[in-house]
């Protein structure tokens, strides 16, 4: 079975242009002309293998941890067109998150060492400053989605209230039922504001959008990682530029990089408004960054992309929406307050 053949399989590095200025297409790593990347070659054939299994023959393989990513995501992409049995928009898949007293932040000693280890990508020291300083938070217990909302979960919000907001990442207006599973992506922080209320009123329940802190700390974890899943960038566990898909995938197929409280694609697939405008720490230096120029004042996101370098998967980078690039894939996932 090719499956079994992937299993022993070793994909190749995945080599990015990284020098002066670039186009967006240089950033990730892209020449000028179509390149076949390191997934999707090894797709084709499994779609004809995969295609009449049943639902929960395809959930299996999803849920396979020892599977093959490129099984996981051809099973995933498949459950998106006959349904999904994971996503349920009126009640949605929520972990929950002790409160108490968190650490939030980077010490300001290391910053040069992060701008050492992802020097390569070009990244401005104000960036990594904006994460400090280290502070404590007390927060209350709460529950976050256990994935980013999906296109199918934004389409029943939008039939359900004539919301004007439309993806621009859904062709011609069109919902991308292929997609149906994928994170939605490629909209305001309002309109993401719009859908917890929305669903808040669906369910009696209170659906909001995480804090900052509530964010950092559910990705993070008691043990303060770098990346969801520990201290070392691993592009088999996110979906980022260095992982090669340069798309969005099916939620919560990237087993092993989900976070300390096994919430899934905090690292990649799509960025994530979050509730906070952008303000300095507690003792922090104001930011007057590329971001602060372009909005004034601007909404926090957080997570890498598909679109995005492993330098935004980490736990503690601060962001937001640059709309003078079109690599900003900007999505979101739910809070709920208990």
């Amino acid at each position: 079975m090719m499956i079994e053949t992937l299993k022993k399989q070793h994909w190749p590095e995945f080599e990015t242009i990284l020098c002066g200025e670039m186009t967006d297409r240089e950033r990730l790593g892209l020449p000028d002309y179509y390149v076949t990347d390191r997934l999707t070659g090894r797709t084709h054939a499994l779609y004809n293998e995969l295609r009449l299994l049943k639902n929960d023959e395809l959930l299996d393989i999803v849920q396979g941890r020892d599977l093959p990513l490129e099984a996981r995501l051809v099973a995933g992409n498949l459950l998106a067109l006959i349904g999904d049995p994971r996503i349920e928009t009126t009640n949605p898949a929520m972990i929950d998150i002790p409160g108490g007293a968190v650490v939030i932040g980077l010490e300001d000693s290391a910053v040069d060492d992060v701008l050492a280890r992802f020097g390569k990508l070009g990244l401005d020291g104000a960036w990594i400053r904006k994460e400090c300083p280290q502070h404590e938070v007390r927060l209350q217990d709460y529950r976050i989605g256990k994935f980013p909302i999906t296109n199918q979960e934004y389409r029943d919000f939008l039939v359900d209230t004539d919301y004007r907001e439309i993806p621009t990442s859904w062709l011609f207006r069109r919902f991308p039922i292929e997609r149906a599973n994928h994170p939605v992506y490629t909209l305001s922080a309002e309109a993401c504001d719009a859908y917890a209320q929305w669903l808040s009123a669906q369910t009696g329940r209170r659906f909001r959008l995480p804090t900052e802190s509530e964010w950092e700390f559910a990705a993070a974890g008691p043990e303060r990682r770098e990346f969801p899943w520990g201290d070392e960038f691993n592009e088999d566990l996110a979906n980022t530029c260095e992982t090669g898909l340069f798309d969005t995938s099916p939620v919560g197929i990237f087993h092993g990089g989900e976070s300390y409280f096994s919430v899934y694609d905090m690292a990649g697939n799509v960025e994530e408004y979050v509730a906070d405008n952008y303000q300095p720490y507690p003792g922090g230096p104001v930011i007057d960054d590329h971001l602060s120029q372009i909005h004034g004042a601007y909404r926090i996101a957080r997570g890498g992309s598909f679109a995005r370098f492993r330098d935004l998967a980490r736990t503690r980078r601060r962001h937001g929406h640059n709309p003078r690039s079109v690599t900003y894939a900007m999505g979101f996932r739910l809070a709920e307050s208990i």
